[in-house]
């Protein structure tokens, strides 16, 4: 399915590209989230007049972004978990935790957001994790897992 890009699509294109795609991906992700749409003549002929706005509209996002980044950058969070003495966790931390503690100090962080390369943290120390603030804003943040011995 051919479909015309409404915003910068990680892996995929920019914003204004015409790109083929599964019709599974248009259909289920793409159109639904408003990243894309059919890329049929009427639906190019009215993109071609929005494009000045909707290139603003991703300016002023990744202006925003990169505001929030640049707070972002260096902040070291603390999260205690239950672990044994060894310092491994009974359970885990995961993005959603760490998405839900730089939200307590601030940070409007999804948990989608949050990148965990290796999966969740199981053991008690200091992590960097990457946080994906937009396509073009990626910062580290230092998480530190504090064991709680109980």
């Amino acid at each position: 399915m051919q479909v015309i890009l409404l915003e910068k699509v990680v892996n995929l294109g920019n914003l204004g590209e015409v790109v083929k795609v599964k019709d599974g991906y248009a259909r289920n992700f793409l159109i639904p989230q408003r990243k894309a749409r059919r890329a049929t003549a009427a639906a190019v002929a009215e993109f071609e007049v929005k494009r000045a706005e909707l290139e603003k509209i991703a300016a002023e996002k990744l202006a925003a972004s990169q505001a929030q980044g640049e707070k972002l950058t260096g902040q070291t969070v603390q999260i205690t978990q239950k672990s044994g003495v060894d310092g491994r966790l009974f359970g885990s931390v995961t993005n959603s935790d760490i998405a839900e503690a730089l939200t307590k100090q601030g940070f409007a962080v999804e948990k989608a957001q949050v990148r965990l390369p290796t999966g969740p943290l199981k053991v008690a120390g200091d992590h960097v994790v990457a946080v994906a603030l937009h396509t073009d804003v990626v910062v580290d943040v230092t998480i530190t897992v504090v064991g709680d011995h109980a």
